[in-house]
């Protein structure tokens, strides 16, 4: 996720896609004045998220009110709480998640009241080179304006001080103004909870996969790390007919957690030489290597694990300035492909669709992934329990 790059209000590299002005029968504005509503704020790294009555701003051109149903606790999230992934503070973090529209602001064409929608962290303006050629998860536009709003403002504030909202989303909070390209509608059969982790970690993992070029039924592929992004990752080996789904972890009680997604082996890499042990259960290497958890240990792991000719996947983001030493000998005579791979390769929209099919056809275990549930008011002990390693995904439920 990119940090936030300064720029003067209204100005917007490349451009938005203008959005005309349309009857309907709905309202398309909000009440002026904003309102109160309750949302968990980061002051400062290191210290735990402080759940608190916020000020919002109602909708500008082009956005949306949502109420969120549900947001997921991600290691993204953590990241900015340590301190060890950089984005303006103070602000509400959450970008996995899913809520139904409530208002919609001037402009708005895309999505009206009672849309119920999963929200994408890395909305497109349409314009940029990026979006024009298909790679809307790169936008220009959004990384420019990051944390603030397309207008590059703000619509949260605590007393005198403006908040930002984490990748223009900030879903811990019980409402958000978003910009209408970050919303998908989907169906009301599927639940909240479902719809908020295809709004990250399922896409992330499962579209890595489904969206690369080369994949082919009968591959073999090595996981490293059993995350909820890595536990997608496997979903998608088995989509795919993956003849070999290798999962790797430090954690046995995770390791077993992967077979119920697709996972054909499991590595302790913390009891035995992971690199080793891909290339004894496949033969030389694996076709496919993904770097689900984003260090120098697993993304080198994961390069050296391919087989020649094989391609590494890193997905996982790694603290910012990580970096990794590559053998250039093997990289050259072994004729290896690392690539990364941001939120599925390709824009977000489109693998959501997909994966709402997948969903609802059975393919994909979305509901499996969650163990734990809690209200706002806990989200501290949803992120001491990812700190502790445990299973799966805990989710954030509103009323």
């Amino acid at each position: 996720m990119a940090a936030t790059t300064a720029m003067s209000p209204g100005k917007h590299p490349g451009g938005r896609t203008p959005v005309p002005e349309v009857d309907r029968p709905y309202p398309s504005a909000f009440p002026c004045g904003g309102q109160i509503l309750k949302a968990a704020v980061l002051y400062k790294a290191g210290e735990p998220l402080r759940v608190e009555e916020v000020r919002m701003d109602p909708p500008k051109n082009g956005e949306v009110l949502i109420r969120i149903g549900a947001a997921g606790i991600c290691a993204s999230d953590h990241h900015v709480m340590q301190g060890t992934a950089s984005f303006p503070l103070p602000i509400v973090l959450g970008h996995e998640g899913a809520g139904t529209v409530e208002q919609v602001g001037p402009g708005v064409s895309r999505v009206k009241p009672g849309d119920r929608c999963i929200l994408s962290f890395a909305p497109s303006c349409g314009w940029c080179h990026y979006c024009r050629t298909g790679m809307g998860q790169l936008c220009a536009t959004h990384r420019a304006t990051g944390s603030r709003m397309f207008d590059n403002t703000v619509r949260l504030h605590a007393g005198k001080e403006d908040l930002f909202q984490m990748q223009k989303l900030g879903v811990f909070a019980e409402q958000a103004v978003v910009p209408q390209e970050a919303c998908f509608p989907i169906p009301a059969k599927v639940p909240m909870e479902v719809a908020a982790l295809i709004g990250c970690c399922v896409t992330t993992g499962v579209g890595a996969l489904i969206n690369r070029h080369g994949v082919e039924a009968g591959a073999t592929v090595a996981v490293f790390g059993c995350g909820g992004v890595g536990l997608n990752v496997i979903q998608g080996a088995r989509l795919l007919s993956a003849a070999k789904v290798i999962a790797v972890d430090i954690h046995d009680h995770k390791l077993e957690f992967a077979y119920r997604f697709g996972a054909t082996h499991i590595v302790n890499g913390k009891r035995e030489d992971a690199v080793e042990a891909i290339r004894r259960v496949t033969g030389g290497g694996a076709d496919f290597a993904v770097d689900s958890f984003g260090s120098q240990v697993t993304t080198g792991q994961a390069i050296k694990a391919i087989k020649t000719g094989g391609t590494a996947l890193i997905v996982g983001l790694a603290a910012a300035g990580e970096t990794v030493p590559v053998d250039m000998v093997d990289l050259v005579r072994n004729q290896k492909t690392v690539v990364g791979n941001y939120y599925g390769g390709v824009s977000p929209q489109e693998t959501f669709g997909k994966l709402v099919d997948f969903y609802l056809a059975g393919k994909v275990d979305v509901e499996g992934l969650i163990t734990r549930s809690y209200p706002l008011e806990k989200i501290n002990e949803g992120f001491e329990a990812l700190a502790r390693g445990e299973d799966g995904r805990g989710v954030l439920v509103f009323k």
